[in-house]
């Protein structure tokens, strides 16, 4: 399942960007002076669909197995544990 995800999650944010860069009346509008936002409107669109995609209805949820993933990830790249040493000589 990973993989579909791992395909379908580029395929949105391109179709998303394409959408967006094609009818720019859908996109909000932004003051011209002021923040700048950190993300594009594709890449949100991308992180809305894949989060109902997946089933998760609440952001906690979401941002919950997303870190855990992550650690998860981590985890697996550390090298295996040296046995302790049990002091019997």
């Amino acid at each position: 399942m990973d993989a579909d995800l791992d395909a379908v999650a580029p395929a949105l944010y391109v179709t998303a960007d394409d959408l967006l860069k094609q009818h720019p009346e859908r996109l909000p509008p932004r003051p011209s002076v002021g923040f700048v936002p950190h993300i594009k409107d594709a890449e949100l669109v991308t992180l809305a669909v894949m989060q109902a995609l997946l089933g998760f209805t609440s952001e906690r949820r979401w941002h919950f197995v997303r870190q855990w993933q992550s650690m998860a990830y981590m985890l697996e790249q550390l090298p295996p544990a040296k046995p302790r040493p049990t002091g019997r000589t």
